[in-house]
């Protein structure tokens, strides 16, 4: 007996699962090998081309398998636990989560509860309208919107990714699961769902949703340039962060004044020698040393600036140390101490605050 159309769009199901199971990590790469040949022997069993996108999105109608199963998992048990309330009602529905007078008036009410901003009271109203209609999207929606102004977004989330699961067109809940994942950090769920929102509005979105979208992308370019900062990050740290350590620039200021410098003057002695002790214990000029010792190009390199022979003769010929902020200014031997250091780049990028 040949599989059934129905049949045929569950096992497309199937084979979606196990490849977004890979991508999203709840599988690991150790296991690509064998869900690949799971997947080929499905697709063979039931004579259907998983290569075929028109044909996996109609088997799961926007959605994923999870998804679905998720909805069944919180829905099965609702008929028996709804109370009296809903068994009284459900000789008015047509289908499951239809709305009643009952259950309307509640979601009025919860939208009032909204509108001043008394947000426990609209999630105990729209609760209350879910016992009467357990799957009505617009309950769940408004519900995860009280959630995420209430500050609950794995509530908020929860809920919004069932009102998708039940009505993968309306728009304003995926709206709201974008805003409960983006609230979660979850930028590439945000993303997604905003994504989808804007495919449910139709004619290129709104511009409530596609701001939504874009502050999304932002946030996943910003998480995937790495350590690098933003350059207004790079000029602070070098403002409040001084030495080699921290990330920040090293403090070269520091350095002309280990060595005397300032007017060429050590110490207040015109062209005194430095404080060799001060200096050796300094942890900036060890670092520096360090790097110096375990790399003969760069000996090699800074012997051979000119301004660096200048200096060496000078002392050399008893003219006392030369001006260290003046040659500190120079920017190929700023650019050698800060290699020196170890130094150059900064933290990671400042913390993330709400994109909406």
């Amino acid at each position: 007996m040949a599989p059934t159309e129905s049949k045929k769009r569950l096992a497309l199901a199937i084979i979606d699962f196990l490849g977004s199971s890979l991508k999203d990590g709840t599988l690991t790469a150790d296991d690509a090998e064998s869900i690949e040949i799971a997947q080929s022997c499905i697709a063979d069993t039931f004579k259907v081309d998983p290569s075929n996108e028109a044909a996996v999105k109609e088997a799961v109608g926007g959605q994923s398998l999870a998804n679905i199963y998720s909805v069944y998992e919180k829905l099965r048990n609702k008929g028996d636990s709804a109370g009296p309330s809903a068994q009284a009602s459900s000789s008015q529905q047509t289908k499951p989560g239809a709305p009643t007078p009952e259950s309307d008036k509640l979601k009025s009410e919860g939208n009032s509860a909204m509108a001043r901003k008394d947000y426990t009271a609209a999630i105990d109203l729209y609760t209350k309208a879910l016992a009467i209609a357990p799957s009505n999207p617009i309950y769940l929606s408004n519900r995860a919107a009280a959630y995420s102004a209430s500050g609950k977004h794995e509530k908020a989330v929860e809920d919004a990714e069932l009102a998708t699961a039940v009505d993968p067109k309306y728009s304003k809940a995926w709206s709201r699961l974008g805003l409960a994942r983006f609230d979660q950090a979850d930028f590439h769920g945000a993303k997604e769902a905003y994504e989808k929102g804007i495919e449910a509005e139709g004619n290129g979105g709104s511009d409530a949703m596609k701001r939504g979208l874009e502050t999304c992308k932002k946030k996943i370019a910003e998480s995937t340039r790495g350590a690098e900062p933003p350059a207004d990050a790079v000029d602070d740290a070098a403002g409040a962060s001084r030495g080699a350590g921290g990330g920040g620039m090293p403090d070269l200021s520091a350095l002309a004044g280990m060595f005397g410098g300032g007017g060429g003057s050590g110490g207040g002695s015109g062209g005194g020698m430095p404080d060799l002790s001060s200096i050796m214990s300094n942890p900036m000029f060890s670092s520096m040393a360090q790097n110096l010792m375990s790399n003969p190009d760069m000996l090699n390199n800074l012997m051979s600036n000119p301004r660096l022979r200048q200096m060496a003769d000078s002392f050399g010929g008893g003219g006392g140390m030369p001006d260290m902020s003046s040659l500190m200014s120079d920017p190929n031997l700023a650019d050698m101490a800060r290699n020196l250091m170890g130094g150059g780049g900064a933290g990671g990028a400042g913390g993330a605050g709400r994109g909406q």
